[in-house]
């Protein structure tokens, strides 16, 4: 454009024409500088990531703030991620021929050899009640169902109850009480001593207070919930209408999680997946966005594109707000950097000289120029201000 600029003016202007084309070839030059254009995206990403770590998020990808903002549905882990993950033992009820306070004995014995935060709820439960733990012989974890364990001579199985239908023992006569202790949004367990059904065990893992507020700023962006868990699947839906979580894969085996993830983008499209543990890392690999709870495993944080440095999980609808709003301002600075180009160098190549006998000088472009790329740099310091819906609502 500045070359031809030049030509019309020198063979078409008026004298002195090599002057006039000199010119307003070099204005049109300066004019088109793309600085702005270059500007536009760089400067937002870098506020738009600054004031996500201010606010506790931390983008270990630039295509995860891209990304968010498509988020159809936010896939939550429940443990430690919804709830606090430090269950409590609530209710311990054993079958005709177990003493209670021996089967507790036994149990907390085997647990105290697992680092489940349900195990340690059993240990503390014990250790509560001064209970003096027994010798464990051996010990194994059965993924995703329980653990097995040889305490003075007995040989236990604590698990839930896919569990005990793989040892071939029928739970119905534990049948009510299950459905009542899931209900409540509890987690059941079942303890076999020498292959005999020997109680039924019930942990409590509260909810996070964040939690409630979290899924309706969720909701309120118009984003879906789904929940997946190990749990069984009336503790599961009892937790989901306490939070008013619109889908629930309860019953998954850890390896089952990536299917669980795949089988949400299959349906709704663009998804994102809140996790804290190891066994989480699949999945988070998985999902379009990972988010990692950082008071989790480092393995989950290295598996995520963006690390939320609390366990609040407010976190989440602020890391999508902020994702929607970096976009929008990238959308903003591009369109002034080129409506500004393409609105001036017209001026500056003197389509105006015909008609007013204006022309624009090299100088007053070049301010033209600066002013371009400070109206970008300060357009996008404005997400230094952002603040997620629900901080502005709490200060309401």
């Amino acid at each position: 454009l500045a070359a031809l600029t030049f030509m019309v003016w020198y063979f078409f202007g008026p004298e002195p024409s090599l002057s006039y084309a000199l010119i307003n070839a070099v204005a049109v030059l300066i004019i088109a500088c793309p600085c702005a254009m270059g500007l536009a995206t760089p400067t937002s990403i870098m506020v738009g990531t600054g004031r996500g770590a201010e606010l506790g998020v931390l983008f270990r990808k630039g295509e995860a703030l891209q990304r968010l903002k498509e988020t159809k549905v936010a896939a939550v882990d429940k443990t430690g991620t919804l709830t606090e993950g430090k269950p409590a033992l609530t209710d311990f009820q054993v079958t005709d021929g177990f003493e209670e306070h021996e089967v507790l004995r036994l149990v907390a014995s085997a647990e105290a050899k697992s680092e489940h935060p349900i195990a340690h709820a059993i240990v503390q439960a014990a250790q509560q009640r001064q209970i003096a733990l027994a010798d464990v012989d051996a010990f194994d974890s059965i993924t995703g169902a329980g653990i097995q364990a040889q305490v003075g001579g007995q040989q236990l199985h604590i698990g839930a109850d896919r569990l005990m239908q793989n040892l071939g023992l029928n739970t119905d006569i534990f049948a009510g009480t299950a459905a009542a202790l899931g209900e409540q949004g509890k987690t059941p367990l079942y303890v076999a001593i020498d292959q005999k059904l020997a109680a039924i065990i019930a942990v409590a893992d509260p909810i996070k207070e964040t939690t409630f507020s979290a899924i309706q700023a969720l909701h309120d962006q118009g984003i879906k919930v789904a929940m997946i868990t190990g749990d069984n699947r009336h503790t599961a839906e009892a937790i989901a209408k306490q939070l008013g979580i619109d889908t629930v894969i309860a019953e998954v085996l850890p390896e089952e999680k990536v299917q669980a993830v795949q089988q949400l983008q299959k349906e709704y499209g663009c998804t994102a997946f809140v996790g804290d543990g190891i066994n989480d890392a699949p999945a988070l690999a998985q999902a379009d966005v990972g988010l990692a709870i950082g008071t989790g495993t480092d393995i989950a944080m290295e598996a995520a594109d963006v690390v939320l440095m609390s366990g609040n999980l407010q976190a989440v609808p602020t890391a999508i707000g902020l994702s929607a709003a970096t976009m929008n301002n990238i959308r903003q600075n591009l369109f002034w950097a080129f409506i500004y180009n393409a609105a001036l160098i017209p001026v500056a190549a003197g389509v105006l000289y015909p008609f007013f006998g204006l022309l624009l000088s090299p100088i007053l472009a070049a301010a033209a120029m600066a002013l371009s790329s400070v109206f970008v740099v300060s357009n996008a310091l404005r997400l230094k201000g952002y603040q997620p819906t629900w901080m502005k609502q709490r200060e309401g």
